[in-house]
């Protein structure tokens, strides 16, 4: 009982620092005649290298004269994604336009125009933020005919209104200046407003890119992989219904037999195995740990397409990371009960370690990742670089909100599901292996359980990839729900079938090997990530490397605990029906 008010207010802090950016932002989004409208300085830094994100006065620009800010407020999945807003300082308020003015005059130093020209030497953008409304602006560029470095010196805003709401922001840039020492140069500005039509829940549209995300390809590859899952169901079904059906039809003819006769015959196949098909796999608790994550990540991904299709999470800054982060801690019970109750019925007794193990399998491999690339982060002084305090927040969930949630799901799952209820009982010593063909090796099952799994989604990958690694936004989630679905009957098909042979060459190592055969897309999305790195981007630096592959295997890692987790569930209960039907002595 002591901790509950720790938990309670870890849960107020958990909900208050994801959400606030989701209900408002830092203002309704209203405002009155002449109002303050403020525009936020974010980051700058390399266009190919997009998380490669600097603050935006680590280059020497200037701020304007005005000092004081009324409102700002930081969240926790905007600190965890480098944003730091800045005021700028400029003076805009509400329906007022600002004519040309100067903002401020800057003496360029030896060390002023190095740092501006290796910005535009490197194609560096900033970008800032009007109302929630993301602008983007190149700092110069280098003029072909004489090989000069330019500056792009002011700064035109064109914004568009709609009664009280700024539903529009264009950026022009123009007026450059050489980039030479001792050069005096003026950074200056202008604001015009405008009437428009566009309606305030449209205005994130001028962002998207139907061109691309509903192009004829992405119709196509949904449509082929529509057809994969209907082949493979259709293939599966007749397959295993006139298999097994032969099989039942054996052994009940081998039942008729005396038992003289039954010992001298030729038996073979599933059936076999049923004193050892359900005993518990090697590494128990780590099984079990494996497929309560998956479960909960099953539940996260699910909630948050259904949060974004309904409620556009584009939209607003952050507000995906930080629907996912508070639906992880929310759904911690749900990772508990299916982790703790397969354990108990595995016959496990280190309960609590098993809770420990699945409650931070997860947040230690993305806080152990993320720790490594900080590293590199603050040798850069990138604004990717985690605070301190972000780092204890974090902490702060996992120890007191998703530890005792996990907890909770773990007894109640031990309790109301923790009982072994398998069709057949285990004998007391395990049968030998028979020897087999190198290809129904469960290495060889594993390593091609994963390719029609791929094959199913690496052009939503691709999508997918761009989206994040790109300067392009994700909307077609009900493309990604489909593909979701696409993806678990396809992984359940692929990994019965796995299962069947594995069991008729008489091998009940089934467990880990339908875990780690659905699991093994996660090799090939891998891979895919390489292949997408080196031909369709143009990233380079230690830090946006180390970024792009540490966060790659974060979320192939995740991806394969989902199609592990879903390929077990699937076959567990294949395995489950086969052996009930089959009558045993």
């Amino acid at each position: 009982m002591g901790t509950s008010p720790v938990l309670l207010i870890c849960l107020c802090l958990l909900v208050s620092s994801c959400y606030v950016s989701v209900s408002a932002d830092e203002h309704n989004h209203k405002y009155n005649d002449r109002e303050e409208v403020v525009l936020w300085m974010n980051t700058v830094g390399p266009y190919h290298n997009r998380q490669e994100t600097y603050a935006y006065f680590s280059l020497p620009f200037c701020s304007g004269g005005k000092s004081s800010i009324s409102h700002y407020h930081e969240t926790l999945s905007e600190a965890l994604q480098g944003v730091e807003l800045e005021f700028s300082g400029y003076e805009m308020d509400f329906k007022t336009d600002v004519p040309r003015s100067v903002l401020c005059m800057v003496e360029l130093t030896e060390e002023s125009v190095k740092a501006f020209t290796y910005a535009v030497m490197n194609e560096y953008w900033y970008q800032m933020y009007i109302d929630g409304l993301p602008i983007w602006g190149k700092v110069g560029e280098r003029d072909e005919t004489d090989g000069k470095y330019y500056i792009h010196t002011h700064k035109k805003f064109d914004i568009g209104y709609n009664g009280q709401q700024i539903v529009d922001v264009t950026l022009t840039t123009d007026l450059r200046e050489e980039l030479k020492p001792d050069a005096k140069i003026k950074f200056s500005y202008e604001v015009n407003w405008k009437a428009s039509k566009i309606e305030f829940k449209n205005r994130f549209d001028k962002y998207l890119d139907p061109n691309f995300f509903q192009h004829r390809i992405h119709w196509f590859s949904i449509f082929n992989s529509f057809m994969m899952v209907i082949f493979l169901v259709g293939l599966v079904s007749m397959i295993l219904m006139r298999t097994l059906r032969k099989d039942y039809a054996r052994y009940s003819k081998d039942e008729e037999v005396d038992d003289m006769e039954r010992d001298l015959g030729d038996e073979y196949g599933w059936k076999q195995v049923h004193g050892d098909v359900f005993r518990s796999p090697p590494n128990a608790l780590l099984f079990s740990a494996l497929v309560g994550a998956g479960y909960q990540l099953i539940s996260v991904v699910f909630c948050v397409i259904m949060f974004a299709i309904v409620g556009e999470l584009y939209t607003e800054r952050g507000s995906m990371l930080s629907t996912a982060i508070f639906v992880y801690a929310a759904t911690s019970p749900i990772n508990g009960y299916f982790g703790g109750s397969l354990y108990a019925r595995l016959g496990g007794r280190l309960w609590i370690r098993q809770m420990l193990a699945s409650a931070f399998t997860v947040p230690v491999a993305v806080c152990g990742t993320a720790f490594m690339i900080n590293f590199i982060a603050i040798g850069y002084h990138a604004s990717r670089a985690i605070p301190f305090g972000t780092m204890v927040a974090v902490t702060c969930i996992c120890l007191f909100v998703i530890l005792p949630l996990t907890l909770v799901g773990t007894v109640v799952g031990r309790n109301l599901d923790g009982q072994p209820d398998f069709p057949c009982r285990v004998n007391a010593v395990p049968r030998p292996i028979p020897e087999k063909k190198w290809y129904m090796e469960p290495l060889i099952i594993v390593l091609l359980g994963g390719v029609l799994p791929f094959g199913s989604i690496f052009i939503e990958m691709y999508f997918i990839f761009t989206s994040f690694w790109a300067y392009k936004i994700y909307y077609v989630y009900g493309f990604m729900l489909l593909v979701f679905t696409i993806l678990t009957v396809v992984t359940v098909c692929v990994t019965i079938v796995c299962t069947y042979f594995l069991l008729n060459a008489e091998d009940y190592r089934w467990q880990w090997t339908s875990f780690m055969a659905a699991g093994s897309t996660s090799i090939y999305v891998y891979a895919y990530s390489f292949y997408y790195f080196f031909f369709k981007t143009k990233m380079f630096g230690l830090f946006q490397t180390a970024f792009y592959f540490g966060y790659m295997a974060l979320f192939s890692g995740a991806l394969g605990i989902i199609c592990g987790t879903v390929g077990y569930v699937g076959t567990n209960l294949f395995v489950r029906k086969i052996y009930s039907n089959v009558k045993i002595d």
